[in-house]
């Protein structure tokens, strides 16, 4: 509940509405309306907009407004079995146009020479036209400028919806109390709560309705950000934690070690960490940054500062190829410091994998890399401090949370390769800091795209065979694994028929998809690694974790099926040498969206830059998948256009739940109130 309303207001039943018989109670419950406040908590999607327009500044085909004096007899033209034209000459202004309304013969009746009408339509500025789609014979006497449109369900009508939000509002705005505190409503410049719900509605004017809508654009965000804030509170607090106190010089000399230079993103995530390690609370941090941006060294840092207190780490992988990488490079930087480093994944087994566990629980190991084989029962730490995964999207809540139980609620730090825009970040994952590497090491090259059309596939084909001679390999990445009736979309199957064929003798092609048992892609990417497969024909398996320097070329077959982000994704696996690197889109997109993300591919390599595009393109709830979005539906706030008002409501939110008057007062006791009804928090303060 947004607003605090007084019981005998909102809680009765809309049956009490006149109008309400059996027929619109059905119809209103299966919109979930079944009380005064879900009905005027019911918001309209849009208002038609009545307002008078003056032609002169109307563009063509835009929706208008006009009353106009009748200048001449209106004519009908039959089209047909109830089918007609009626045309009418109308002087609006300074303009004479005429007026058109199909199917509707009988106006031709009322619009006598010298009446005046007020009429809505389409203009065409050209013909000096407006296609009628309702109008009042009449000058406007009402003066309702904006008329609200709901999404309805059911046999009720707008018009009948819009008299029941009538009477509903009368009804509840008696003694309406406001949930916001005072304070935010000066600050700000916010309008009642009451004042809000009626220009929500039924505005007087396109100021109020921007007013109400400012109003609840930050309340819904207020008190999203309250939840997340008091999640994290709880996080932080209610579970404990332990102090790392790592040892400083020791942590600089292992960063002086490093075979290159820190860029300034990196420096502000190490920073960032280290202060979460000192600090009493456990760590709950997601550090985001581009493919190549150089997250693993931050999460190295992180566990050597462990070490050098005298605790062990974690480092959870979504595949034994990832795991063996991080393995292999990680064990490279610490070799002159004596960490003890082990891999256990699936392939450990036997003598092997028992005595690795043994080392473990002895406090032997100081970082243990691995996959999902580091949640099972028998993986025992002995003093596990530090918990990495990384992409953590490709692990379950549950699995995450094994992990970190083995350990006294270690610190814990989430990596990700997507990256995700600023508003989504605060919203998906609120309960979390956040750490980003938005800069790229020094020397990387800049991946150069090209988009081009099917019919130059051949074309395509002879530069990447350029690429071949001169030692390097190439990705081939396509949407669908085998043929389909329903989509002409090549395949990655008849695609590895055809590159076999041409690079027969000449270079070995291998063929990656889901539908390979794991033991066979662990296979074909460990060929590929080694460089014994010269192209890899693939579905997107592998947009993440592939880590192949030699890699210097990516076809992307259909890349308009592709949306931004796993676009950049994919062209993230080349590029990772210190050669130069090419990703060409072979596409034909149909649709401006389409053709804008092909040329927004061309443009940058900035994952940022085209994470906020493909959010604006698609929307949030497309951006994740909405099933797996984490978020939330708002009545009224819009993520990507309300982004400054989410960043004040989030700032609001955390020194509100970190006061002592957010947990006491009566000014916020309304907000209490909403955490305890959403199931946030119970009624007694967090301590």
């Amino acid at each position: 509940m947004a607003q605090q309303l007084p019981d005998t207001a909102i809680n009765i039943p809309v049956t009490v509405l006149k109008g309400v018989g059996k027929a619109a109670a059905e119809s209103l419950a299966e919109m979930q309306i079944e009380t005064i406040e879900d009905l005027i908590m019911t918001f309209p999607y849009r208002h038609e907009d009545f307002q008078l327009k003056d032609l002169a500044d109307t563009p063509h085909n835009e929706r208008v407004t006009v009353e106009g004096r009748v200048e001449a007899e209106p004519s009908v033209l039959f089209l047909g079995k109830k089918k007609s034209r009626t045309q009418v000459r109308l002087l609006v202004g300074r303009h004479l146009i005429k007026a058109v309304f199909f199917n509707q013969p009988y106006v031709r009746n009322k619009l006598a020479i010298g009446s005046v009408a007020t009429i809505t339509g389409k203009w065409d500025r050209g013909r000096q036209v407006i296609t009628v789609t309702s109008h009042t014979l009449g000058p406007r006497t009402d003066g309702q400028d904006f008329e609200p449109v709901y999404s309805l369900k059911g046999a009720i009508q707008q018009r009948t919806f819009r008299k029941l939000m009538r009477q509903a509002l009368d009804m509840a705005k008696e003694g309406m109390e406001d949930c916001l505190p005072q304070r935010y409503l000066d600050e700000y410049q916010l309008v009642s709560v009451a004042d809000a719900l009626e220009w929500v509605h039924f505005p007087p004017d396109g100021e109020a309705l921007k007013k109400a809508r400012r109003r609840f654009v930050y309340e819904e965000l207020l008190l999203f950000q309250l939840k997340m804030q008091v999640l994290k509170k709880r996080n932080r607090e209610a579970e404990g934690g332990s102090r790392i106190d790592y040892n400083n010089d020791e942590l600089r000399r292992f960063i002086a070690s490093l075979p290159f230079e820190l860029t300034g993103a990196q420096k502000r995530a190490v920073n960032e960490i280290c202060r979460d390690l000192k600090d009493p609370y456990r760590m709950n941090r997601l550090l985001q940054g581009d493919v190549g941006s150089g997250k693993t060294v931050v999460a190295a840092i992180a566990v050597f500062a462990g070490f050098t207190a005298g605790m062990q780490s974690a480092l959870m992988a979504p595949t034994e190829i990832l795991a063996e990488q991080h393995a292999s490079t990680i064990e490279e930087w610490f070799r002159p410091f004596g960490l003890n480093i082990a891999l256990l994944t699936g392939s450990i087994k036997g003598s092997k994998r028992k005595v690795l566990q043994q080392q473990l629980a002895a406090g032997e190991i100081d970082l243990l890399i691995g996959t999902h084989a580091l949640i099972q029962p028998e993986v025992k730490f002995k003093n596990l401090g530090l918990v990495i995964t990384d992409e953590q999207h490709r692990f379950g809540v549950d699995q995450r949370r094994v992990l970190r139980d083995k350990g006294y609620n270690p610190d814990t730090l989430f990596m990700t390769a997507t990256p995700i825009p600023r508003t989504l970040a605060i919203s998906a994952f609120g309960e979390m800091d956040i750490s980003v590497i938005d800069e790229m090491p020094a020397g990387r090259k800049e991946i150069q795209t090209f988009w081009t059309k099917k019919e130059l596939f051949g074309k395509v084909i002879g530069r990447m065979e350029q690429e071949l001679q001169a030692g390097r390999q190439a990705y081939v990445i396509c949407p669908l694994i085998e043929e389909s009736d329903k989509l002409d979309y090549q395949n990655a199957v008849e695609l590895y028929g055809q590159l076999s064929e041409v690079f027969r003798n000449k270079y070995k092609v291998g063929l990656m998809h889901g539908r390979l048992h794991p033991d066979e892609k662990e296979e074909v990417m460990r060929l590929f690694s080694i460089g014994e497969i010269s192209v890899l024909v693939s579905t997107t398996v592998v947009e993440v974790g592939v880590n192949v320097p030699n890699a210097t070329f990516m076809l992307i077959y259909d890349a308009e099926r592709f949306g931004l982000a796993q676009l950049h994704q994919l062209r993230g696996r080349v590029g990772r040498g210190s050669e130069q690197s090419y990703c060409v889109l072979l596409a034909d997109p149909k649709t401006e969206d389409g053709k804008e993300r092909m040329s927004s591919m061309t443009e940058t390599n900035d994952g940022f830059v085209l994470a906020e595009k493909d959010l604006k393109l698609r929307g949030p709830g497309d951006f994740f998948g909405r099933k797996q979005s984490g978020i939330p539906e708002f009545r009224m706030a819009d993520l990507v256009h309300d982004y400054r008002a989410l960043e004040i409501a989030r700032k609001d939110a955390e020194n509100l739940v970190n006061s002592d008057e957010f947990w006491t007062g009566d000014e916020t006791a309304c907000l209490r109130t909403h955490l305890e009804s959403s199931g946030v928090l119970t009624a007694e303060r967090l301590d």
